[in-house]
Parts: structure tokens; sequence; C-alpha cells
């Protein structure tokens, strides 16, 4: 190969570093995406005016709103938002959410539908497929730019062929499919930016998941179990779970398990709702209840932090929704557990994101494989 040749690959190599990042993390400035490839300023300087010339890459705002001190606002660059589009769907107990992004992370469009819990999977993709027609057609989304989609249903195994094939005949493209929680903890990492790496996400909600992120990427695991949270065991000869086990977590911090205690202990209420309620006008019952869910969700957590270190523990689901109580008890439990080990403390919250996680987490899971622009054209000369 001539010294030229191997010039135009290199340069080549330079381009489909700084894509691949763009399409990971979304807008950068200039400085932020030479630290993340290793370029020089000048190196990238070149890469980057000859993608802008080209199209491949746009200017879209400055980093003013968030920069701190003095300085000249840095461009923020990111993919040409129309180059590609990207799918998420999340298949549900009872309902199918959806999101469409564009290239520039940007959700473009999004809707849900309803279905039986008891619903056969042809039954639930049927009305994926509907939701799917249905939001292109109100917002005009068409797929021609489709990259890839992504997939996330409930269970620690996902059918994987048996769900992939009905989406790559009907899209023509790339599909991934996994566990829509875990789907989950990765779209609630992005919420902290691109450089939070390491995240323990537990979900309490009518069962109970969770997800790990480390170094930035989801672990699965070799059976495809990693984050079931659910199935730790909790209280040991504890109440029957439907795992086979006895004591589980599930028994005792789901929804369903917190609705039982309260019932048990002597409190009329059906609903996520009536908790809501009862825990607003503090009743005691209610109270000791999810105090109960809140020590056994702690103990869980800790002995989990304790091995995986992780920089970052986010808590989400229907339950820490309507009792916000439950985390500011979790952190509690955790500083203590945590303290004799000695560093720093992993941070606590509550998740961010709505009951669109799994899908939006979908698209993350695209954003972070998909070869988009890696072979975009050279320009005409």
């Amino acid at each position: 190969m001539s010294v030229q040749g191997v010039h135009a690959l290199v340069r080549r190599t330079h381009e489909a570093r700084v894509l691949r990042v763009l399409r990971e993390h979304g807008a950068l400035s200039r400085g932020q995406i030479a630290s993340k490839v290793g370029l020089s300023r000048t190196t990238l300087s070149e890469i980057t005016g000859d993608l802008l010339s080209r199209g491949a890459v746009v200017v879209v705002d400055t980093d003013a709103a968030r920069r701190a001190g003095s300085g000249r606002p840095a461009e923020l660059l990111t993919l040409d938002p129309s180059s590609g589009q990207f799918l998420g769907v999340d298949l549900g107990h009872t309902r199918v959410r959806i999101a469409v992004a564009d290239a520039a992370h940007d959700i473009i469009a999004a809707g849900h539908a309803t279905y039986p819990a008891e619903s056969a999977w042809d039954e639930r993709l049927d009305a994926a497929f509907a939701l799917i027609d249905r939001t292109a057609t109100r917002t005009g989304v068409s797929f021609r730019a489709l990259q890839g989609v992504g997939v996330g249903v409930h269970g620690p195994r996902p059918a994987v062929p048996e769900l992939a094939m009905p989406f790559a005949e009907r899209f023509a493209a790339p599909v991934v499919v996994d566990n829509n929680t875990r789907f989950a903890a990765l779209a609630e990492a992005m919420t902290d930016g691109p450089d939070v790496h390491d995240v323990l996400y537990i979900r309490l909600s009518d069962g109970i998941g969770g997800g790990l992120v480390v170094g930035g990427r989801l672990v699965a695991g070799a059976g495809g179990v990693a984050g079931e949270f659910g199935h730790v065991t909790a209280q040991p000869g504890g109440d029957a779970c439907r795992c086979g086990k006895s004591g589980c977590l599930e028994t005792v911090a789901s929804v369903p398990a917190v609705l039982s205690g309260c019932t048990n202990a002597g409190l009329n209420i059906d609903t996520i709702e009536d908790l809501e309620a009862a825990l607003t006008r503090g009743d005691p019952v209610a109270e000791a209840v999810v105090e109960r869910a809140a020590a056994a969700v702690g103990r869980v957590v800790a002995a989990a932090a304790l091995v995986l270190d992780p920089a970052q523990i986010v808590i989400g689901g229907r339950l820490p929704q309507c009792a916000p109580a439950l985390v500011r008890r979790v952190e509690e439990i955790l500083a203590g557990e945590l303290c004799p080990v000695g560093g720093a403390r992993p941070a606590i919250r509550a998740a961010r994101l709505g009951d669109d996680d799994g899908a939006r987490g979908a698209i993350a899971a695209l954003f972070r494989q998909s070869p988009l622009l890696d072979g975009y054209p050279d320009p005409v000369r």
C-alpha cells in the first residue's frame, strides 16, 4: 500500500472513531470528542471540518448553558439527525411502549398501547406493530432511514429468535432483544451523561428486576439473569415465591407484596393509588409495611454494592414513585452497611425516567453498537 493509501486509511479510521463517539453520546464539543478518541485538537479539527462539509455532522448548539466560568462557548456537534432512525420497543406485562429517535439522540415519536396480561406473544406483537403504524401515521415518521430495532421484554431469558425475526422481516434492519428492565438500567445511566459507567439499577413494581451497567455496557450474565434482584433471598423461610423458592425479595418489596402486607395488617386497600393515599395521610400500617420493604431492599442492595462497588445506585418502579421515603430509607441502610469498608460510597437516587425507560434504553443499546455512518460516503472531489 502506498503512503497515500496508508494516510487515507488512517484518516478513515479517525473518522469512524469520531462518528462512533457521537453516535453513542450525542452532542459533544470538539474538546470532549478529542478526549474520548485520543486525537490532537489539530487532527480533530481537520476531521470534523471535513465531516461538517459533507453533512455527516452538524452544529446543533453551544455549551453555554452548562459550562462553568467565563470564556467563549464551544460549539456542540452531533450526527446529522436525518441520517438515521432508531426504534425502541418495550413489550411489558400489560402494555407496549415505543420510541423513535433520530441520529442526534432526539426522540421524534412515541406512543403506547395496552393489552390483557394473559395475551400470547403473537397478540403482543400484533399490538406493537399496530402501534408503530399508528404512530408513524400520526407523526409522519417513515422509517426509511431505520438503522436498528431494540426490543425489550419482561422475563430473564427473552425468546430472542422468536421475537427478533418478525421485526427483522418487517423493517429489514438489525434487531437487538433483551430484558426490558436491563434496557431501563441503561437509559437511567445515560441520564447522568456519557461518563457514568457503573450503575446498579433495581425496579420495584409488579415484580422486581434490575440491571447492571459496568464500564458503560449492559451486563447480561452467562445465563441472561444478571440483575434478577427479585429472587435474592431477603427473608429466609419467608413466603413462597412464584419462582419456587421462599423469602425472595419479590415476596416482600413488590407492589403486590406490599398491598398484601397492608391487607393482612388490617388496612383495607386494593391498588397502588390506595397505598399512596394511605401514606399521604400518614397511616401507620402503610408506613410500617413500606419500612419492612425498604429494609429488605436495603439489605439486598447493600450486599450487591459490596460485591460490585457501583458508582451509582438507582431505584425505580411504581413502588418508589408512590413511596419516595423508601429511597431515603434504603440510602440510610446503605450508609450503615457500607461504612466499615471505607472509600467513597455510591450515589443513591430515585429513577428519573417514567414508564418509557425500557423503550429509551433499547434505543440506547442500539446507539452503542450500530454501524451508522461508519461507511459514510466520501465527498465527490
